[in-house]
């Protein structure tokens, strides 16, 4: 799996709800989409490389969310 592809996908996503006035509505949501809508395998892979420090082009909305609520997934 290319994390690089995941990285930037997670992006957008951030990038989407990063623009909602509410900030914690905005990271539950980005937490809620990647868990809806991303297969195991791919949230697994971003999981790895964040631990791993391998995820450095990711947004930190998106590093916050997915650190928030990675427990729940």
């Amino acid at each position: 799996m290319n994390v690089d592809n995941l990285i930037k996908m997670a992006n957008q996503i951030g990038g989407f709800f990063e623009a909602m006035p509410d900030r914690e509505e905005a990271l539950a949501d980005i937490a809620g989409h990647i868990k809806r809508f991303w297969a195991p395998r791919m949230r697994e892979a971003l999981l790895q490389a964040m631990d791993r420090g391998d995820a450095p082009g990711l947004d930190a909305i998106v590093c916050e969310a997915v650190g928030r609520y990675r427990a729940g997934w």
